[in-house]
């Protein structure tokens, strides 16, 4: 199986989604959007992958390439493929599908639990995981439904902080996929953080569970 990844920030790449699709021995490749690459042609890939990263869904005038990748998340969806988004992503999907990206009452950074709705429970991507789990944050806006999407966890600061929309397309607002190496230099990258922001500690285990997701959706 062909999955592609986009990635927008040199520190946030796909993470243990590497480890997983070279242990299945599926071909993994990337977009690196901040090299000013080129995006890849819809018949070379049976999965989209968009990663995460500190910009937001509205900076095209700084990130001219945020629409184009837009449009070509859009275009992905249509052509009936499997899509994953992470973070940044998540909004990117969101708003692919028609939903709203704005700024949340509260920003979350670093470790949180999150809740799964009852939907979640009873979903092939998502009931493995349990009705309560920890997951790394790391954002500022927030993204309303698409019509037709299916919430899947939720937090206090955050209603919608998973969806699938069609049983193939995901979005995730936190991350799964981010081993501590990752979560440390998206630290280090993070500069000064805002007055509103809401920061708890690491839980005991930096176990992901992303990799037990996408293996569960494999099935589907």
């Amino acid at each position: 199986m062909g999955i592609h990844y986009l990635q927008h920030v040199p520190f946030e790449g796909p993470g243990t989604i590497r480890n997983w699709a070279t242990d299945r021995g599926h071909d993994l490749k990337g977009t690196h959007l901040y090299n000013d690459e080129s995006l890849p042609d819809l018949d070379t890939f049976d999965w989209l992958i968009v990663m995460g990263g500190p910009m937001s869904v509205h900076d095209t005038d700084e990130f001219p390439w945020l629409a184009a990748e837009t449009d070509f998340i859009r275009a992905t969806v249509n052509a009936d493929k499997t899509v994953v988004g992470i973070c940044l992503g998540a909004k990117l999907v969101a708003e692919a599908l028609g939903g709203r990206v704005h700024e949340a009452d509260t920003s979350e950074i670093v470790w949180f639990s999150v809740e799964a709705t009852d939907e979640a429970t009873e979903s092939p991507l998502f009931a493995d995981l349990g009705g309560k789990y920890d997951a790394f944050h790391w954002h500022g806006d927030t993204f309303d439904l698409p019509e037709g999407a299916t919430r899947m966890a939720r937090t206090d600061a955050c209603l919608n902080q998973a969806f699938v929309y069609e049983g193939r397309v995901v979005g995730l607002q936190f991350h799964l996929e981010s081993p501590p190496a990752t979560v440390d230099e998206i630290i280090a990258n993070s500069g000064n953080l805002h007055d509103s922001t809401s920061v708890t500690s690491p839980p005991a285990s930096d176990a992901t569970r992303l990799p037990m997701m996408l293996n569960i959706s494999d099935r589907c």
